[in-house]
């Protein structure tokens, strides 16, 4: 059974949702989100030609089909019934690796994002991870913050080599549940 969480607001409606990600129907609309919200939020961090590789190499139809057949989790996270975002998990040792976490820019500070984590936090505690663990890049100075705040620790620098001349230069950052 394919993994779904509704989150009521204080008024008891269902605003908020996250659900597995189940079929083309959903990968192609994680690729439509990846476009935008990479498009917008990363072109002034890592330029053009680096989000339009990033894109194509792992964030399009392709990639995301592969990556799931290769063990990572996709989940869209709905607003009102409109999916908003998306993020994506997959095992790494003891810990619950957060490969993606994205939110449109129109939908940030509603609590998407931190009701992903809990989602995510939930979930690893469930399937017996110690950590959950990410990457971040080093300039993307608003998201380290926001994991700081959720517990978080900067492990220090992690640089790979993604191809075309392309380098990630990023943060390793883990938390522990």
């Amino acid at each position: 059974m394919k993994r779904q969480e509704d989150m009521p607001d204080q008024e008891g409606e269902m605003r908020t949702a996250i659900r597995e990600v189940d079929g083309d129907a959903d990968i192609k609309k994680v690729e439509q989100l990846a476009d935008e919200i990479w498009t917008e939020h990363y072109t002034p961090i890592i330029g053009t030609d680096q989000v339009r590789y990033m894109l194509e190499k792992f964030q399009s139809y392709k990639a995301i089909s592969q990556q799931i057949s290769e063990g990572m989790t996709y989940f869209l996270m709905y607003f009102d019934e409109e999916a908003v975002g998306y993020m994506a998990s997959r095992p790494d040792n003891e810990d619950l690796f957060l490969s993606k976490i994205y939110v449109v820019s129109r939908m940030r500070g509603k609590g998407i994002g931190g009701h992903a984590m809990n989602f995510l936090s939930t979930l690893a505690r469930e399937r017996h991870y110690s950590h959950l663990s990410l990457t971040v890049n080093k300039n993307n100075i608003s998201s380290i913050r926001a994991y700081e705040k959720l517990g978080f620790v900067n492990l220090g620098p992690v640089e790979t080599d993604i191809g075309n001349g392309f380098i990630m230069d990023d943060y390793y950052m883990k938390k522990s549940l």
